[in-house]
């Protein structure tokens, strides 16, 4: 039985309140692999699904579930947040294990706001010789979102605010979650 979301949620110094139930984003991850196993039901080839680590876990692994197409998973970490803030600056901390040369790459994003990092990871996968790059996301900004990078499946698009849970930190915390809280500002 799904326990209800809780009232308010304590993480270190800031307070979170309820902001999206997890049956919410379990029937948008439902139509974003809906969409997936659409344009790549007759796939000769198995792509490779990038999890970006570490908040694209929750949203990867219940993704992987839901696909019925031949695929292969790899992961990679980059970092450009410290605490709230974006730093504007990306940098790879754990980098791709597996090559990509010729290969289709979904790139599984936890969530897109500035898009630097997206931006870089298209670069690097691109670099790695993958044959075509489609992007992959559980949420979008489109408020902040101002690069030139199409979207080629978005769960849910969310106004320009902090959240947490369903892999989503902050400063590691909370990402375990089941559902999604945005920071309490009141």
């Amino acid at each position: 039985m799904h326990k209800a979301m809780k009232e308010k949620v304590k993480l270190l110094d800031k307070t979170f309140k309820p902001f999206i139930p997890y049956s919410k984003i379990e029937e948008a991850i439902n139509q974003v692999a809906e969409k997936i196993n659409k344009d790549f039901k007759d796939s000769e080839d198995s792509p490779v699904l990038l999890c970006v680590l570490n908040g694209s876990i929750l949203f990867t692994a219940e993704l992987m579930k839901r696909l019925d197409f031949n695929c292969s998973l790899s992961s990679i970490k980059l970092s450009s947040y410290s605490g709230t803030q974006s730093t504007g600056e990306v940098k790879q901390i754990m980098g791709l294990n597996i090559s990509l040369e010729g290969k289709r790459v979904i790139i599984i994003e936890d969530i897109v706001d500035t898009g630097n990092t997206i931006v870089e990871l298209s670069k690097l996968v691109k670099e790695h010789g993958a044959k075509e790059v489609k992007i992959c996301t559980m949420l979008l900004k489109p408020e902040v979102y101002k690069k030139d990078i199409k979207m080629d499946y978005v769960a849910l698009e969310i106004p320009n605010r902090f959240i947490v849970g369903f892999g989503l930190d902050y400063e590691e915390y909370g990402r375990n979650l089941k559902d999604i809280y945005v920071i309490d500002s009141e």
